[in-house]
């Protein structure tokens, strides 16, 4: 990852997340509550955010199935543009946190680190580069600021930029997920420093 970058709040470094409400005490969760943490991502039981949805398993259950169909199914696009495109979509939504940890996937799953640092500092009008990247920024803009001005004309720009239809549905699950998740973090806690 290239140098550290702070800009409007945007970062590439490593944050933490902190609760406003509070979280499950890990000694005192029930097996299935255990049984969700342990299935949802490697750092939930150490993790403010899945230690708050826990409260509420089989929501935290679902969330974490669909963000990992929609993040890591085979086919479509390649893991950095669905990185970027929730990137994008956090960074329009001002949500700090996810951000950060995207942004870092997107340079380093892509190669592409000074593009990626130029999206954080400069925001979603940056060109980065190519038609490809750089139509994936528009469509998961657009599905972010006004979704139902999205339509025919994302569609053919992501067409021409070579996007298959499985590659744009992929655009659009990812900028769509992340708009919901955004609000959640956004309304539960704030990103911290890692300690």
């Amino acid at each position: 990852m290239s140098a550290l970058l702070e800009s409007h709040g945007f970062t590439n470094a490593t944050l933490g997340w902190k609760a406003w409400l509070d979280t499950v005490q890990l000694d005192k969760t029930t097996a299935e509550q255990m049984a969700v943490l342990e299935s949802s991502h490697p750092k939930a039981k150490v993790s403010d955010y899945y230690l708050l949805l826990v409260h509420q398993a089989e929501i935290l259950d679902q969330r974490s199935t669909a963000f990992n169909a929609i993040m890591y199914a085979p086919g479509g696009l390649s893991r950095a543009e669905r990185e970027l495109a929730s990137t994008v979509v956090s960074r329009v939504n001002g949500c700090v946190y996810c951000a950060s940890v995207h942004a870092r996937h997107a340079a380093v799953y892509g190669k592409r680190e000074a593009d990626v640092d130029r999206l954080l500092e400069k925001g979603v009008s940056a060109d980065l580069g190519d038609e490809r990247w750089n139509a994936i920024v528009a469509a998961s803009v657009a599905l972010t600021s006004i979704p139902i001005d999205f339509g025919p004309e994302e569609i053919d720009r992501l067409r021409k930029a070579g996007l298959d239809e499985l590659a744009i549905v992929d655009v659009i699950n990812a900028a769509s997920f992340f708009n919901w998740a955004n609000r959640l973090m956004l309304s539960l806690g704030e990103p911290a420093l890692q300690k």
